[in-house]
């Protein structure tokens, strides 16, 4: 029987779900699709794309099915069964997979058919040779001890992944600092609210500062109250390294090391060129050049910057030294005085559900989407809400769940991810998209209020989730997201701009007490305002991805990563007074996976296409042409990973772009 057994709209029975099944749900699902990969390695017939490469895609849908639910739960509401289940089964999957991909005899029937004449469709095509390259960089070529040795890595190396995102969600739930009234000088009421709801969650009288990030950067925005300032501050960048049995630095030091010795095996001089090799970046020297374009512009603005932030300092009595828990609060008072905007105000125009219709208004101009609420639908927690999710001719393509608020059995952040992925296999399937944020909830009854930066959010996870909702592909694996790193980022900053866009404004920016919409003169100056403090978003961003590159670019992993780190931060000159975005011990981009290790400047690289991307509308003088948005749903939303990414953006947009698109985007042109 199918674990855990599907409720209504085959979405997952999570309610009153025995939580500690999944443990035998997996194990029972792994020794199932081992038995179906057996078979097909073992299948006497001539190796054919059907028999072998179709039968693959065929094979592990109880185990996709478990998994996907565990990890959804994993991720967006763990508990200690989860957790310990999370453990156990980190090294049984990776043993799992790696068993599959140095499966001799299956790896020399894929070979086979890789090297063969068979007339295919180009889907198939690219099937076959995305499966082909899998195995190749899975290891499927190695020889002996060296096969062993690669399964031994990938299962350590999963291990450690696991235990690097508990540690950080363990030091994140872990922080509390109470406070009192006396203690909120400089906070808006909405900060205010969300302090207080994450004291009652805690079982505390008062106000609690947590490390979650839509309660710690509100607070380092607007907070009078500078020790309080440094205090949260300096316990938000010590994540991970506090000593003690979540402190991650030997397990950055342990990774990088294996990650290495896993390049080496497999015929690469570092770990970070592997990982690009099947990048559009393709080597670690396009990455550092591009990376160092923008870091020289983003460091002359971010030091003009702190410039005029110290006068700002000097003229109120300080001393005029501006700190890392400085900037944000001088720089919201400097965004005030020059442009009139106040953030706790502009909050009002945004409320949550005023932006999810946004984000769904968008969706439904440019693509014919509609979007229906299921109010009697169900998924792990109550809040969650779900969605039927329609195309412009009223057929259903998918189910779309949002998770908003933050909660401390969740892990920090925000992200797009699925528990059934579409594909027209044998009838085909529609895909359940979800997407969680970490919003902090509003007191009951009161609407829950986005900073800019938290609607930016929910649309860049909305893009992803439209990935996802919009695929049109015939094979599993070459879904929605299946795209390569710095291209999968293109769908989800892409629609961010249309936030932005007037008439969405006009129609969705409505205060939360008058209803009237954002005023247009506000609006104009929200826009001159776009990219005023680009240059400390771009430092500590770039800082991050050059690190990033750094610890992974050397053919012997750092013996010292922390000092690695310093060194690299040294060398670029880090201006002192911002630290990068993620600090090596809570980086779990890089640590709590390989997902992104190596691939941190993703975002970047795909910024380049998605400012390229938008100016294709722009250029039309309608942020919503038909004849542009036909495209881009064919070339990039629908497309999934049928073609190499290159060609998909060349079919959308008639040519490769150039980084002056995005430069201008972040305010960095000279």
């Amino acid at each position: 029987m199918r674990f855990p057994p599907l409720g209504p709209y085959d979405i997952p029975a999570f309610d009153g779900l025995d939580r500690a099944g999944f443990g035998p749900a997996l194990d029972a699902a792994m020794a199932e699709h081992r038995a179906e990969i057996d078979a097909i390695a073992a299948d006497p017939a001539p190796p054919s794309f059907a028999n072998t490469i179709a039968a693959m895609e065929r094979a592990g849908t109880a185990l996709d099915h478990a998994a996907s639910a565990f990890y959804a739960l994993a991720g967006a509401d763990t508990d200690d069964t989860i957790q310990a289940i999370e453990r156990e089964m980190a090294p049984k999957m990776s043993r799992h997979f790696s068993a599959i991909v140095l499966n001799e005899a299956l790896f020399r029937r894929i070979d086979a058919v890789f090297q063969g004449s068979e007339d295919l469709s180009p889907e198939d095509r690219r099937l076959l040779e995305r499966r082909h390259l899998g195995f190749v960089r899975g290891g499927a070529r190695l020889e002996g001890a060296d096969r062993e040795r690669l399964a031994a890595l990938n299962a350590r190396l999963s291990e450690l992944g696991t235990a690097f995102s508990q540690n950080v969600l363990a030091d994140e739930k872990s922080y509390v600092l109470p406070l009192g009234a006396d203690d909120l000088a400089g906070l808006p009421d909405f900060v205010k609210a969300g302090m207080a709801e994450a004291a009652r969650e805690r079982g505390i009288a008062g106000y609690a500062l947590t490390l979650s990030r839509s309660i710690i950067v509100p607070f380092l925005t607007f907070s009078d109250r500078r020790d309080l300032r440094e205090t949260g501050f300096k316990a938000w960048i010590a994540r991970g390294e506090t000593a003690g049995p979540t402190d991650n630095r030997e397990i950055i030091r342990e990774t990088l090391a294996l990650r290495a010795e896993k390049a080496k095996l497999l015929g690469y001089e570092s770990y970070a060129a592997y990982k690009l090799d099947d990048a559009m970046a393709k080597t670690p020297g396009a990455v550092r050049a591009l990376l160092r374009e923008v870091w020289d512009k983003a460091v002359t603005r971010a030091g003009s910057d702190a410039t005029a932030l110290s006068g700002l300092i000097a003229g109120s009595g300080g001393n005029g030294v501006l700190e890392p828990w400085d900037w944000r609060y001088y720089a919201e008072k400097r965004r005030r005085a020059e442009f009139s905007i106040d953030e706790a105000a502009l909050k009002s125009y945004f409320q949550l559900d005023r932006m999810i219709e946004a984000a769904f208004d968008v969706a439904g101009r440019l693509f014919g989407l509609s979007f229906e609420r299921l109010a009697e639908a169900k998924a792990w927690r109550p809040e969650v809400r779900i969605w039927r999710v329609r195309d412009r001719n009223g057929r259903e393509i998918g189910l779309f769940l949002g998770d908003y608020f933050a909660r401390s059995s969740k892990r920090s952040g925000a992200w797009m991810s699925s528990l059934r992925d579409q594909h027209k296999l044998d009838g085909g399937q529609t895909p359940i998209i979800y997407n969680v944020m970490n919003f902090a909830k509003p007191p009951e009854g009161e609407p829950a209020l986005l900073s800019m930066d938290d609607a930016r959010t929910l649309f860049h996870e909305f893009g992803h989730a439209l990935h996802g909702l919009l695929s049109d592909v015939t094979w599993p694996s070459l879904s929605g997201t299946s795209v390569s790193r710095d291209f999968v980022e293109l769908p989800s900053q892409l629609f961010e701009h249309w936030l932005t866009v007037p008439s969405v404004l006009e129609r969705h920016a409505l205060h939360a007490e008058t209803g009237e919409p954002l005023p247009v003169d506000l609006a104009a100056r929200l826009e001159r305002a776009r990219s005023f403090d680009a240059g400390f978003d771009t430092v500590e961003y770039t800082a991050s991805a050059l690190v990033d590159l750094a610890l992974h670019e050397s053919a012997e992993a750092p013996g010292d990563p922390a000092a690695r780190e310093a060194e690299v931060l040294a060398e670029l000159k880090l201006p002192p007074e911002i630290v990068m975005r993620h600090r090596s011990p809570h980086f779990a981009h890089i640590f709590a996976g390989e997902g992104y290790s190596a691939g941190y400047y993703s975002y970047m690289w795909s910024e380049v296409l998605d400012a390229d991307a938008f100016e294709a509308f722009t250029e039309t003088g309608d942020p919503f042409d038909a004849a542009t948005a036909a495209l881009l749903l064919a070339n990039v939303y629908a497309a999934g990973g049928t073609k190499d990414p290159a060609e998909l953006y060349k079919a959308f947009r008639g040519r490769m772009p150039s980084p002056e698109a995005m430069i201008r985007k972040r305010g960095l042109a000279a």
